[in-house]
């Protein structure tokens, strides 16, 4: 994979993740957590935790795929 498509790759990885992770907030119940859940601060509370969140994911997945990748150089 060239450098380019590998870049790409990760970006739209990393775009999911942030998307899945604000998939799975929407789940909690915000309202018990914070004072006014639909103030301009609060939204941008949850999009930094969605960002946070789903970056760690992406780079929980992009390097399992790296890893799994050199195993096949070990496995040969």
């Amino acid at each position: 994979m060239t450098e380019g498509l590998q870049g790409l790759f990760s970006i739209i990885v990393v775009i999911l993740s942030i998307l899945f992770v604000w998939m799975l907030l929407a789940e909690v119940a915000w309202d018990k957590l914070l004072k006014n859940r639909n103030s301009p601060k609060s939204r941008m509370l949850q999009i930094v935790i969605a960002v946070a969140l789903g970056y760690q994911l992406s780079s929980f997945l992009l390097q399992y795929l790296g890893f799994s990748t050199m195993l096949q150089d070990f496995v040969e």
